[in-house]
């Protein structure tokens, strides 16, 4: 690693990145993301592509299961053709010289090209390494994420064995080589998806934030952000029997699919959620003990809030029917364990959730989810609970998800889960940290961290987050086992503000608390009581 006075001296200019590929090696849309992202920001970053000599993995998948994940991608897979964000130079394109007994690389003579070019790293996409000469040289090592080596040249198993074996969740890691040692410089784990080619898709999409965050860490800081941790062996290729196994499974979760889609054009097939109130707050509360609320006979409920207003305790929550394609805002007045409806408090054209609701300076805001609106939109309530008026929108043309103030440390706080416009879209993956100006969010200062979170087991949030005795608690979901909302975790804030974050998990609370459930995704309390959404078995 560089000294903090070596960084400061180095870090004047761009980064001078390889990046490296195979010879002959398809250029994957996630890689060709990765060279636009670097080649659209010249004053950061330099790109150099090199070219190794030897393209594919010592051992080969079966011919078998590289014909039948080709078939799968052109069927399931959802990667379309790349796009460039916009006009960028094309880098310069380096070919390493092999040696003389065939493709491995000429240690000396490609460390005198990497030399001439002054790299400062390089970022590894084949499953062929750098020899450890060659990485000495450079002052950041060799980058590589866990799943480089998963590929022969003529198939990919990334995420595969996640799919086969059923694993909770599909990790993947940033590594970096320095020193003849590797460590993790990042890593997530996200919730699989049911076919191995889309889970490979996913998992790269995510990649290329990882990588691009940890790149702009390490431009502003000068040092590897090495976690200390060394990466786990990568798997081999997968045999005749893994893929026996998984295309058992796979037509399994396709005929499962199919009569979900035959149900939801019936009205027949929506996810239904259910509500329990309790006693406690986030520190304490015992959702065994919780209390379901009677069902309305056709509506459904999901993310509930609690607001004590005239000490009387409301619920706002989503609110929907099977078989509608969007849903409204509605608002009830707990009565001890009942729930006494009394209306629809915000209904839009585009589908809303997530009502967050807060009191600032004597007024009564609101922030529900609107990202198919692609923005974040503050309400303000003009007739308590059910008339409000638009206060405030930000982060126009962007897709936020589950959005939340905070004030904390003197500082109000934005959390939200945005979503790139991808392939496989998606708001459980990212949490990202704004330092704004209250509920008017007229000024708005990203985190120089963001996403401060990259993994979809904790990222997503879960409710309002609650200060209580300086400590700062984050309910936030657990997407694991292939399912939306498996799970709800309790985070813990241990830093926040606009260089750095970290949290903790300190509780989970599985779907076992009470029979017939399948999930958990959102928590809120206030006055004595608590709220807690769960997911009925389908």
């Amino acid at each position: 690693m560089l000294d903090k006075v070596a960084h400061a001296a180095a870090m004047t200019r761009p980064l001078r990145i390889g990046v490296l590929l195979g010879s002959g090696q398809r250029r994957e849309a996630w890689q060709l993301r990765v060279l636009d992202r670097l080649g659209a920001d010249p004053d950061l970053y330099r790109v150099t592509e090199l070219v190794h000599p030897e393209a594919t993995a010592r051992k080969a998948a079966p011919g078998l299961f590289r014909h039948a994940m080709r078939l799968e991608g052109a069927i399931l897979a959802r990667e379309a053709a790349f796009q460039p964000s916009e006009p960028v130079g094309v880098p310069e394109v380096v070919t390493l010289p092999p040696g003389d007994g065939g493709l491995a690389l000429d240690s000396n003579a490609a460390k005198r090209l990497l030399k001439d070019h002054d790299l400062d790293l390089v970022i590894r996409m084949t499953p062929a390494s750098l020899p450890d000469a060659v990485v000495a040289i450079l002052p950041f090592g060799e980058w590589a994420f866990s799943f480089s080596t998963d590929q022969d040249g003529g198939a990919d198993w990334t995420g595969f064995r996640d799919v086969v074996d059923h694993l909770p969740s599909s990790e993947i890691s940033l590594n970096a080589r320095q020193g003849g040692r590797s460590s993790v410089i990042a890593s997530g784990g996200f919730n699989p998806k049911f076919s191995a080619t889309r889970n490979s898709g996913f998992l790269k999409e995510r990649a290329v934030t990882m990588l691009m965050r940890e790149l702009r860490r390490l431009h502003d800081n000068g040092v590897v952000a090495s976690s200390g941790v060394a990466p786990k062996p990568a798997p081999g290729p997968p045999s005749g029997r893994d893929l026996l196994r998984y295309s058992v499974g796979l037509g399994t979760s396709l005929a499962r699919r199919a009569t979900k889609a035959v149900k939801a054009r019936t009205g027949l097939g929506a996810t239904v959620w259910t509500l329990y109130v309790g006693r406690g707050d986030i520190t304490d509360f015992d959702p065994g003990s919780a209390v379901e609320i009677a069902p309305s006979a056709g509506e459904i409920r999901a993310d509930p809030f609690l607001f004590e207003h005239d000490h009387q305790l409301y619920l706002f929550y989503e609110a929907y029917k099977a078989g509608d394609r969007k849903a409204h805002i509605a608002v009830g007045r707990l009565d001890g364990d009942s729930l006494v409806p009394l209306g629809k408090a915000l209904e839009k054209e585009h589908h809303l959730s997530y009502p967050f609701v807060f009191s600032h300076d004597g007024e009564i805001y609101m922030i529900p989810e609107t990202n198919q609106a692609r923005r974040v939109e503050v309400w303000r309530c003009v007739d308590f609970p059910l008339r409000w008026e638009l206060h405030a929108t930000a982060l126009e043309g962007h897709s936020p998800a589950d959005s939340a103030l905070v004030r904390h440390a003197g500082a109000w706080w934005l959390f939200t889960n945005l979503s790139d416009f991808h392939a496989y879209e998606d708001h459980c993956s990212e949490l990202h940290v704004f330092r704004v100006d209250g509920p008017s969010l007229r000024t708005i200062e990203p985190h120089r961290l963001n996403p401060v979170v990259i993994d979809g087991t904790v990222a997503r949030n879960a409710g309002r987050l609650f200060s209580k005795d300086n400590r700062l608690h984050r309910p936030s979901q657990r997407n694991e086992h292939g399912i939306y909302g498996y799970g709800l975790n309790i985070m813990e804030i241990d830093q926040l503000d606009l260089d750095r974050y970290s949290e903790r998990c300190v509780r989970v609370v599985h779907p076992d608390f009470k029979p017939g459930l399948m999930g958990c995704h959102h928590f809120d309390s206030a006055g004595g009581r608590f709220v807690i959404d769960a997911r009925l078995n389908d």
